[in-house]
């Protein structure tokens, strides 16, 4: 183990330096306007960054099991020798890889799902506390698996981490959007994914050969995610809980007061206040949400449909597949070095992601997602022609790299960070937690699923598989342009409002045409048409 002592000084700044260039880059005073720059606070920024360990979490294990696939792969063979005295299969050790890989996601599914109760059980705070618990748990059985000489130990360590990261997925965003200032939330909505990206990164540096991607070390790098997990538990009890669930959901007001005024740095929170005691009202009249209420009411029908439209967006645009698969991607475009080229995207990839922070609440969410997956509809195609002409001309090696590197700026710039910030945007304090867990639990399914059957389509389709998310792409971006609404500068009640005006919209419209002879059928075209307008101009 004395290995672990020498690399000591490269683990410990992991998740303090991510910790360090967040405060150095936000305290700048052209990061936000004058108005906006008197909102931001140290400790909201604290608050913040604690809360984004978890999102960086999430993207360090989804690409940390990339790079050390061949030691892996050998380990399981290792392994199944030492048991049964002959060689894996290799069908067999690509099925046990495959496993390996995809049970990440489905215990991503399961964690999802289990957002809503425990927000509303144990609060955003505690919720994140507790759940740290299963990335040691995850760590450990990875970490441990080679001494123990059990591949079985690995397959576990992912569907707990997955479990994690599930959880996170949902927690993150819902505590980062109920306390950041509304002129500010969409900007730092964007803190996730940019969270995300950068465990991302950092999984794709260590994986290198010569730092953790070892025959030897490999073990370290799927355990160190136990790091992070420490840091952000001696973290949390220094944040504040969410003053909308202080309020809203325990009746706290007094504590929701004290949380706001240290969150804005001042003591006049009366409009803060004054907003979620208003949302408190209207939900007093309502009862609690479940997930499955949250289906049948036609009240909720619409932000739902659009929520896991967007998170579908996300996924079923191929960014995991090129991500999953990428070094397999750069090697058959016949990069020499496939490896840096990989790492080259994870910069692209988290250069965008602050791109896309600064023009969230100048350009508005509706228009970056737009932008992001029609770019990434010419990216595709791009790539497709890139690896169909790679034998007859040498250069298409460069337009692979081009293409996929286009992809994934792209993929920064909406289809990235929105889906998940937006999704809490669309509801109310209610059934947030509900929404959040189906949303979350759709997002992980898709994530399944590209993983599980991208191998097989490039078996069917070769280089023609990207074409499949090109047609994805499309489809997204006619409901975007069709259906998603504009949320920038607007609080979480005018949102909510804005969904329930247009079912009403809706059911006068039914009612019109089924009563077409009525005499207040004139009356009633003019009102539907008055809101119809009066809709458009709020969105």
């Amino acid at each position: 183990m004395s290995f672990s002592l020498h690399l000591l000084p490269l683990l410990l700044p992991y998740p303090s330096c991510f910790l360090s260039l967040f405060f150095f880059f936000f305290s700048s005073s052209s990061c936000f306007s004058p108005s906006q720059q008197k909102q931001v606070t140290g400790y909201l920024l604290f608050s913040l960054a604690t809360a984004v360990i978890g999102s960086l979490q999430f993207g360090y294990n989804t690409g940390v099991i990339n790079a050390p696939e061949e030691k892996l792969r050998s380990f399981f063979n290792n392994t199944w020798v030492e048991r049964y005295g002959v060689p894996i299969d290799p069908g067999v050790c690509t099925i046990v890889w495959s496993i390996a890989v995809a049970i990440f996601s489905v215990g991503g599914m399961v964690g999802s799902f289990s957002v809503g109760v425990m927000a509303n059980r144990f609060g955003r705070r505690r919720s994140m506390f507790l759940v740290n618990s299963l990335a040691l748990i995850g760590g450990l059985l990875m970490g441990f698996s080679t001494i123990c000489s059990s591949y079985e130990m690995v397959i576990a360590g992912r569907l707990v981490i997955g479990l994690f990261c599930g959880l996170f997925t949902g927690l993150t965003p819902m505590y980062v959007g109920e306390v950041s200032p509304t002129p500010l939330r969409g900007a730092f909505g964007t803190l996730h994914q940019l969270g995300v990206v950068v465990g991302i990164l950092i999984a794709q540096i260590f994986g290198l050969e010569s730092l953790l991607g070892s025959d030897k070390l490999w073990p370290l790098l799927l355990a160190l995610t136990v790091v992070p997990a420490i840091l952000q538990c001696i973290l949390l009890p220094f944040c504040p809980e969410s003053p909308r669930f202080l309020l809203i959901n325990l009746k706290q007001e007094e504590q929701a007061r004290k949380a706001l005024v240290r969150l804005r740095g001042s003591e006049d929170v009366s409009k803060d206040l004054q907003e979620m005691k208003e949302e408190s009202a209207k939900m007093a009249m309502e009862k609690k949400v479940t997930i499955l209420e949250l289906f049948r009411s036609p009240l909720y029908r619409q932000p739902l449909v659009i929520a896991v439209m967007l998170q579908l967006s996300q996924q079923l645009s191929g960014i995991n597949a090129v991500f999953y698969y990428s070094t397999g991607i750069f090697n058959s475009a016949g990069v020499e070095q496939p490896i840096y080229a990989t790492i080259g995207a994870g910069v692209v990839n988290t250069i965008f992601t602050v791109v896309s922070l600064f023009l969230v609440e100048k350009a508005g969410r509706r228009t970056l997602h737009l932008l992001g997956l029609g770019g990434m509809a010419v990216s595709a195609l791009l790539m497709t022609i890139s690896l169909l002409m790679q034998k007859d001309i040498a250069a298409m090696s460069y337009v692979a790299i081009i293409a996929v590197m286009l992809f994934v700026a792209m993929f920064e710039l909406g289809p990235g960070p929105i889906p998940w910030f937006i999704v809490a945007e669309l509801f109310s304090q209610g059934p947030r937690p509900a929404a959040m867990a189906v949303a979350g639990c759709c997002n992980w399914t898709a994530n399944f699923l590209v993983g599980m059957s991208f191998p097989k389509l490039v078996e069917l389709c070769g280089p023609w598989v990207f074409l499949i998310f090109t047609a994805f792409l499309i489809i997204f971006f006619i409901f975007t342009f069709i259906k998603v609404p504009e949320t920038k500068g607007k609080t979480f009640d005018e949102i909510a409002r804005s969904f329930g005006s247009a079912l009403v919209v809706a059911a006068m419209f039914l009612e019109m045409f089924s009563n077409p002879r009525s005499k207040k059928t004139f009356f009633k075209y003019t009102i539907c048409l008055f809101l119809v307008v009066k809709l458009r101009m709020d969105n």
